[in-house]
């Protein structure tokens, strides 16, 4: 059994490595990009060595993978949690509170829509079928939210799949031009474009 160093278990530490590895890698990836962004630059922003990058992670594409998995599900998570209060809520108030907590989670750090909708795009295939992992599950989520709103007479009663896509799309090119554009769009403006195409797009 590894001996405490410093009154911190060989597990703490490993655990503590990965995290700062990770803040670095969110860090650079979005400042020079992924392709730019070096595993010595990452060790040095890290605070760890080569040796033990590559105990964590076999390649920096497993760190992009993996942000891109935890911002997606970090969310999810605060959109299921906010709804979960909002059982009885009319259809309107639920899809106007999931956005709201959405567009929160994902512009509370310009480096999130960065990283997952610019550069996660197209840099190998594993992170592309992550990718569609997730738009799948998204829509999923508004597909679900999109019937009932329908069941509540909010919307017409019809299949709302190809909606739930065409809204993931639409959303992810606003939230990658708010990042990208210089000087910074409006987060409220971001988030009233999204607020307002959702329910045009599942009453039409």
């Amino acid at each position: 059994m590894a001996r405490p160093y410093a009154g911190i278990s060989s597990d703490e530490r490993r655990r503590q490595r990965r995290e700062r590895l990770l803040l670095a890698a969110l860090d650079l990836f979005t400042a020079r990009g992924f392709a730019q962004t070096k595993v010595a630059a990452l060790c040095a922003a890290a605070g760890v060595s080569t040796r033990n990058f590559y105990e964590e992670f076999e390649n920096k594409e497993r760190l992009l993978l993996l942000l891109h998995d935890r911002i997606n599900a970090l969310a999810l998570e605060r959109v299921t949690a906010a709804l979960a209060e909002l059982d009885s809520a009319d259809a309107a108030t639920r899809i106007s509170t999931l956005l709201d907590a959405f567009v929160s989670t994902v512009t509370a750090d310009p480096r999130v829509p960065r990283l997952a909708y610019v550069e996660a795009v197209g840099v190998n295939a594993e992170l592309e079928r992550q990718h569609q992992e997730w738009v799948a599950r998204w829509a999923d989520f508004i597909e679900s939210e999109a019937e009932n709103a329908a069941a509540q007479g909010f919307a017409p009663q019809r299949d709302f799949h190809l909606t739930a896509i065409a809204l993931v799309g639409a959303v992810t090119g606003l939230l990658r031009e708010w990042q990208a554009h210089d000087p910074p769009l409006d987060v409220a403006d971001i988030a009233a474009e999204i607020k307002g195409l959702m329910p045009a797009a599942i009453t039409r």
